[in-house]
């Protein structure tokens, strides 16, 4: 299932924060947006998600545009998980994971025992089985991420749009949760904070800057030295992954001028 930003402009109290960003996701494809922070990177993917209205533009998933699209039906093509997600009640684990079949079911529906079953093994999927009777609110906050990670799939979504998904997870938990979706198959967009993540896991990135999209392409392609000095005012060194060669930067301060 494909996605489509067209020209997608957002303004905030007369601030243009996003300014005329267009970019596709191919069906299965792993995308990426990177940027320094306050680039509008989380404002784009709010808008794919529908918890922001743009200025100007369209989102369309296969085709549809989104403001066009139910609900219900957009939850059962696409799940996001935002960068802060907050939860006012004190649900267990598995009451939290449950939320992500909702789509699926009638208004007054209960839970099927196949609504059971996929949603203990989007726990499993995430390591996270043995958290389903805890409250939710007891976690840390990296229990909580794969939580949430695992409630987006059990919504067995086509696209999913993740926020800085590895925030708050150890260095085990972010290659293990990046690799599971990957291989979820699904259609991925998502914003990273780090690049060798982004560059180990994508297919493609969208560098960000000042609400304008500055590069795209292959990560290999994309995150040259020259760029990182300009974006990131960073000096970086490339090497290659000894396993897959994929790019991973090594970085110091830029020189003083």
């Amino acid at each position: 299932m494909d996605v489509e930003i067209d020209g997608l402009s957002v303004e905030f109290s007369g601030a243009r924060v996003v300014q005329d960003i267009s970019l596709r996701a191919g069906s299965g494809q792993f995308v990426g947006l990177v940027g320094p922070n306050g680039s509008g990177k989380s404002t784009v993917l709010r808008c794919v998600y529908r918890a922001l209205r743009p200025t100007a533009g369209v989102v369309r998933i296969d085709g549809d545009d989104l403001p066009a699209t139910s609900a219900r039906e957009s939850a059962r093509r696409l799940a996001a998980l935002p960068q802060e997600a907050v939860a006012e009640f004190d649900f267990t684990v598995a009451e939290v994971v449950a939320m992500g079949r909702v789509p699926h079911q009638g208004a007054l529906a209960r839970d099927t025992d196949e609504d059971r079953r996929t949603c203990a093994a989007a726990l499993d999927g995430v390591g996270a089985g043995h958290l389903a009777g805890r409250g939710f609110l007891t976690l840390s906050g990296g229990e909580k991420q794969r939580v949430l990670i695992a409630r987006a799939l059990a919504q067995q979504p086509r696209v999913m749009v993740l926020d800085e998904p590895t925030n708050h997870l150890d260095i085990a938990q972010q290659l293990e949760v990046l690799s599971l979706v990957r291989a979820s198959g699904l259609t991925v967009l998502t914003a990273l904070h780090d690049l060798n993540l982004a560059a180990l896991h994508c297919d493609l990135l969208h560098v960000v800057d000042g609400g304008r999209i500055v590069a795209s392409g292959a990560p290999h392609d994309v995150l040259t030295p020259a760029l990182l000095a300009e974006v990131f005012g960073v000096r970086a060194h490339r090497v290659p992954h000894p396993e897959t060669g994929a790019v991973q930067l090594l970085f110091d301060r830029l020189p003083a001028q």
